[in-house]
């Protein structure tokens, strides 16, 4: 199994994930030209994908669902409620590339099984995903105000994590942003911050844990290096050391991450 991040942050989201019999999108944040030349840059081709997965309604997750999974001919996996949030912001959609994916369940597409889970957000019913291959887990959660013990059982000691850490507490609540918005993002249905995220980390790297992808990272209200920095040393707090336990990676808004075996 592999994976490229392929678009983090606010203004678009997309990960891709591949076996050697299956490929999927999660999310389509971007615009469907945008979207292909992510494929381009990682190698691959988006008429090989099996389908689309959708976590939830949000514009940066969905903005080029439709045209994507019309050009393709994609089969299009959401929960209803999410379903029915998406109805008049991605176009017609032929019935026959609409698939349920009710949370908390498993879809199993050869020996590749897709878990969803359900995280805490302001959106109908947002839902992530967990990839299992071959003995191999890989953890898809963002777009969530905190990690909670339910959530926690359900990622742990997975190889790989793409994993929120949105914001620095100090530059939300110094920044530009009006009042309202700090309240949302920094809520229990908002987006967790560095510190939030490493704590939850903490408790959910296990000895299969290799790698971390830092995910979702704010343009106004983080940095690369601050994340890094602020994730590190929580975790060596905790007693996790970043570098030997566990590798720290970035992701970006407009750049893939490379291609990677989980």
């Amino acid at each position: 199994m592999r994976f490229s991040v392929l678009a983090s942050g606010s203004t678009g989201n997309a990960v891709y994930v591949e076996t050697e019999e299956h490929s999927f999108l999660v999310d389509a944040g971007l615009s469907g030209k945008q979207m292909e030349a992510l494929f381009a840059h990682i190698g691959r081709d988006m008429d090989k994908l099996s389908g689309l997965l959708v976590t939830h309604e949000h514009s940066d997750h969905i903005k080029g669902v439709g045209v994507v999974a019309r050009k393709y001919k994609l089969p299009i996996y959401a929960n209803e409620k999410t379903w029915n949030a998406m109805n008049g912001l991605i176009g017609e959609i032929p019935t026959e590339q609409k698939f349920t994916f009710d949370m908390e369940s498993v879809k199993s597409f050869g020996s590749l099984d897709i878990e969803s889970f359900g995280v805490s957000h302001d959106a109908a019913e947002p839902m992530f995903y967990i990839f299992h291959h071959e003995g191999k887990k890989l953890v898809l959660v963002t777009d969530t105000g905190y990690v909670s013990d339910r959530m926690k059982g359900i990622i742990a000691n997975a190889d790989m994590f793409v994993f929120e850490s949105n914001h620095d507490v100090q530059m939300l609540r110094m920044g530009r942003y009006p009042w309202n918005v700090k309240r949302r993002i920094l809520s229990d249905v908002g987006h967790v911050s560095n510190e939030d995220a490493a704590i939850a980390m903490s408790d959910v790297i296990g000895d299969q844990t290799k790698r971390i992808y830092l995910a979702h990272l704010s343009l106004d209200n983080n940095m690369k290096d601050l994340a890094k920095m602020s994730v590190t040393q929580t975790l060596q707090s905790q007693g996790i050391v970043v570098g030997e336990q566990v590798d720290l990676f970035d992701t970006d808004p407009k750049i893939p991450t490379a291609l990677t075996a989980v």
